[in-house]
């Protein structure tokens, strides 16, 4: 599996506070099947506009980034990790030149809106991503607290030239009721392209878990487009394959897959 939203860097964010627990981030997402990583720490848009608070954000996360990388290289050498950040869209325009904003150095960008809540028009600053050239993945749309029909609102997202990454424990309840109902609407409805886990480097980890439900559910096949499939084709700068709502899919998943 290729997980591309976590906090894992030591000390710059909400998630790893030191190299110790990126250490036991890593230990726990490989012992749940990840084996590839883009990891994502916080960063305001706004600050992408002002060019000297920027370049020293950048140099702290350079700097957490050059500790996690050798940590990988000395201890788990059997995992790829790569860097990007999750962008708070708190201005319409934020810019994204630097390829260390963006996953893996792609075109793909992960975008969360401020405060966990969704701001009026915004579905106009993912145009003005895409008019840029980028390309918009949002972060955990069902977690939003103004999402009770959350899912007409990702139709406008989607339409508008993004897509959509779903958290593993939304699906298993780790956020409340009102997010795991929606995630399960996504993915009924074929609007999930991703799911990632946002493992902050403590507590749990669902992505094992998430499996092992998709799995009982016989939605296996769904899962592997969901955490590996899609994901590396993001890796790849290409876009994912559309997966099919869980109601329309009398089609086996794997004939829509492979190229026979």
């Amino acid at each position: 599996m290729l997980d591309f939203h976590n906090h894992l860097m030591p000390a710059v964010d909400d998630g790893a506070c030191d190299i110790d627990e990126s250490r036991a981030g890593l230990e726990m997402l490989r012992s749940q099947g990840v084996r590839e990583i883009i990891t994502t720490p916080h960063l305001r848009g706004s600050m992408t506009v002002r060019e000297r608070d920027l370049a020293g954000f950048l140099d702290v996360l350079d700097e957490a980034w050059e500790s996690l990388k050798s940590l990988v290289a000395m201890e788990f050498p059997d995992m790829r990790i790569e860097r990007g950040v999750e962008l708070m869209l708190d201005v319409p325009k934020p810019d994204l030149s630097d390829a260390r904003l963006r996953l893996a150095g792609t075109s793909y960008v992960l975008v969360e809106f401020p405060f966990m809540a969704v701001p009026p028009h915004s579905s106009l600053a993912i145009r003005n991503l895409r008019d840029d050239g980028w390309t918009p993945v949002i972060a955990h749309p069902e977690r939003y607290a103004d999402m009770a029909d959350g899912y007409r609102l990702v139709e406008h997202w989607r339409d508008a030239g993004a897509f959509i990454q779903v958290n593993c424990g939304s699906l298993l309840g780790y956020y409340g009721s009102t997010p795991r109902r929606l995630a399960w609407t996504l993915l009924g409805r074929g609007y999930a392209d991703y799911l990632s886990s946002d493992y902050h480097s403590r507590g749990k980890c669902a992505v094992a878990a998430c499996a092992e439900l998709l799995k009982a559910k016989g939605r296996i096949a769904h899962h592997g487009v969901l955490t590996s499939t899609n994901p590396r084709r993001l890796l790849a700068n290409q876009p994912p394959i559309p997966v099919p709502p869980f109601e329309a899919a009398a089609t086996p998943l794997w004939k829509r897959i492979l190229p026979w």
